[in-house]
This record gives structure tokens, C-alpha cells and sequence, in this order.
């Protein structure tokens, strides 16, 4: 009378072991599959992050590349001629007229004075970390300053909105951005006027670049490789870069980074 009992206590208890055991097993490989995915997802944002730092030491080699280039051509085009200048005047001084030799000097000693001066902002301008610690508008500030200087541009800079001060490596990129397309309208475009503008709205940080020189059909490739440099820039910091020009001449180049996933002060 005690076998069925027995019999199904047996079987229930077999039954009950190969269930945990396989409830053991799922629930281990569950484990398993986790911390796999687990260990790809962190490799993958590390990965990310590397490939983000590259982005950022690459943005910064190349800001100090184009600071050098243009210190060579501020010394070779503006401190170099006012300082041949000055030497000729120096030269020609007429010993005969004492007024004309006070003109002379006075003339002399103000264009050394102005080298000075020009040799003082391109101290301030060989480090571009010290110029982006001031902030971005500071940056693009000094950086229309140096396009004005040269004579051959009219150029301005505004700001709309309430300005947010961003992480500095973003401000970085952004600036790396701007002297991109700044140094590819010195190269292509002809132009004669520049317009810089930032606006800040409560989601976006827009950064607008006119310019009133050549245009060009959207299939061609006025920016080679600068393009393609200045919207991976513009990805790392989850943005967008839109060019528009016309055959007829101007373009505009717009940058829309978010703000909220740019700052970490937010």
C-alpha cells in the first residue's frame, strides 16, 4: 500500500532535482550572457571614449598647427614690413631739416611700438588651451580680431541668447570647427566680408559662418577633406553640420550642437 506513495515521492523528487538543476544551468547561462554583453558594452564605450580623446588631441595639434601658420604669415606679412619700414625710415633721416628728423623718428618709434603691440597678441594667441580658458566667445573675439587686422576682410561677431559656458573640450572642437572653415574661406572663397554668429536657445547652441565670396554647387567639393574633418568634429559632439551656397556666391556653414549632452554643469 506504501509503493504508489514511495514511488511518486521519488518521482517528485527527481523531477524537482532536474528542474533546479536546469533552473541552476538557465539561470547561469542567463548570468553569462549578461556579463558577456556586460563586457562588450563597456569595451565598447571605452572605445568610445578613445576614439573621442583621439578626436579631442587631434583638434588640439591641429589648432596649434594653425596658430604657427598663422604666426609665420603675421610675422612675414605685417611685423616684417612694418619693421622694413621703420629701418628705411631710419635710413633717410635728413640731418638738414631737424623737423623732418623728428618726423621721421616719431614715425619710426610708433611702427616699432605697433610691432610690439602685434608681437603681444601673438604671445596671447600661441597657446590655445590658455586663449579657450577664457571661453569660446573669447576665442572666436580674439580670432575676428586677427581677420580684421589683416585688411582684407570685414568681419563680425555676435552672440544671440543667453550664453552657456560649455565643457572645454567641446568649446575646443568648436573652435577647431570655426578655424576650419575660417582658413577654408581664406583658401577658396574670395570673399571680402565674414559673419560670425553664436546663438544660444534653451536645447541648442547654434554656430552660423557667412561668408559673401564664391559659391559652389552642392556636388562639388570646395572643402576636400576639411568637410569631411569638421562633420566628424561635429559628431563627436552628437551635432550636425549643414553647408548652403549657390553658384551665385555667399555660403553659410551651421553647426547645432545639443547643449544639455555638452555641459556637464547643467
Amino acid at each position: 500500500m506504501l509503493k504508489a506513495p514511495t514511488e511518486f515521492l521519488v518521482t517528485f523528487i527527481i523531477i524537482s532535482v532536474i528542474l533546479m538543476l536546469s533552473l541552476v544551468v538557465l539561470i547561469t547561462v542567463v548570468i553569462y550572457r549578461y556579463q558577456q554583453k556586460q563586457n562588450t558594452y563597456f569595451k565598447d564605450i571605452e572605445a568610445l571614449k578613445i576614439s573621442h580623446q583621439n578626436s579631442l588631441l587631434q583638434s588640439q595639434l591641429e589648432i596649434q598647427e594653425q596658430t604657427f601658420q598663422n604666426i609665420s604669415r603675421e610675422i612675414h606679412d605685417n611685423i616684417g614690413q612694418k619693421l622694413t619700414l621703420a629701418k628705411l625710415h631710419l635710413n633717410t633721416l635728413s640731418h638738414d631739416d631737424i623737423n623732418k628728423v623728428t618726423s621721421q623718428v616719431n614715425d619710426s618709434v610708433s611702427m616699432i611700438s605697433e610691432v610690439i603691440n602685434d608681437l603681444s597678441d601673438i604671445s596671447r594667441s600661441m597657446n590655445s588651451e590658455i586663449l579657450l580658458n577664457n571661453g569660446l566667445i573669447k576665442a572666436l573675439e580674439f580670432e575676428a580680431v586677427q581677420f580684421k587686422k589683416s585688411g582684407r576682410y570685414k568681419i563680425s561677431f555676435s552672440t544671440t541668447g543667453n550664453p552657456v559656458f560649455l565643457d572645454a573640450n567641446t568649446e575646443l572642437v568648436l573652435f577647431r570647427i570655426a578655424q576650419e572653415a575660417l582658413t577654408n574661406i581664406i583658401k577658396h572663397a574670395d570673399a571680402s566680408v565674414i559673419d560670425i554668429l553664436l546663438h544660444y536657445d534653451s536645447l541648442l547652441l547654434s554656430m552660423i559662418i557667412n561668408d559673401n565670396g564664391k559659391g559652389f554647387h552642392a556636388d562639388e567639393n570646395r572643402f576636400g577633406t576639411g568637410l569631411s574633418n569638421m562633420r566628424k568634429r561635429a559628431d563627436t559632439l552628437k551635432g550636425r553640420l549643414v553647408i548652403s551656397s549657390n553658384p551665385q556666391g555667399c555660403t553659410q556653414i551651421k553647426i547645432e550642437i545639443p547643449l544639455y549632452e555638452n555641459n556637464k554643469s547643467i
